[in-house]
């Protein structure tokens, strides 16, 4: 069985608790779980990490550590720091290229290694960060099995 990672905005952590977990994840939306949030099996860890060493040539081990919201026994809510959303903002396409190429070259890291996949994935985080700072929200991602 395995984990379902759902991205979404809102606008501080007491907002973000409340999210509603009964829900299955083709139910959830988005930003405060409205439309437009993220959801992949990509950990979050490794979605700052793919951010944070590809664009912002960070070292892997100097990568923030993600802070706990919530833990409940089916299912965790985290904050994603801002500095993993904010780079992401105003990179031209050159720059997501590049970050893809250098993290499927990073040793001993999960996720995915095929850089076209990183690409996409980058991209679609891209949009996301932009709809998260046109509402004023911060990044949260709701972990459940």
């Amino acid at each position: 069985m395995g984990v379902t990672y759902k991205y979404f905005g809102a606008p501080d952590g007491a907002t973000a608790a409340r999210v509603p977990v009964t829900m299955r994840p083709e139910e959830l939306g988005g930003d405060e779980l409205g439309m437009g949030g993220m959801f992949t099996k990509i950990k979050p860890e490794t979605m700052a990490a793919m951010v944070l060493t590809g664009i912002e040539g960070i070292p892997l081990h100097k990568v923030p550590p993600l802070e706990l919201v919530v833990l409940h026994p089916d299912y965790a809510v985290v904050k994603l720091p801002m500095t993993v959303v904010d780079p992401l903002r105003d990179v031209g396409e050159e720059s997501v290229g590049a970050a893809a190429f250098i993290w499927s070259t990073v040793p001993d890291r999960g996720g995915p290694r095929d850089a076209f996949n990183v690409y996409q994935l980058l991209h679609e985080w891209q949009d996301f960060s932009h709809r998260l700072h046109e509402n004023g929200h911060q990044a949260y991602c709701l972990v459940w099995p």
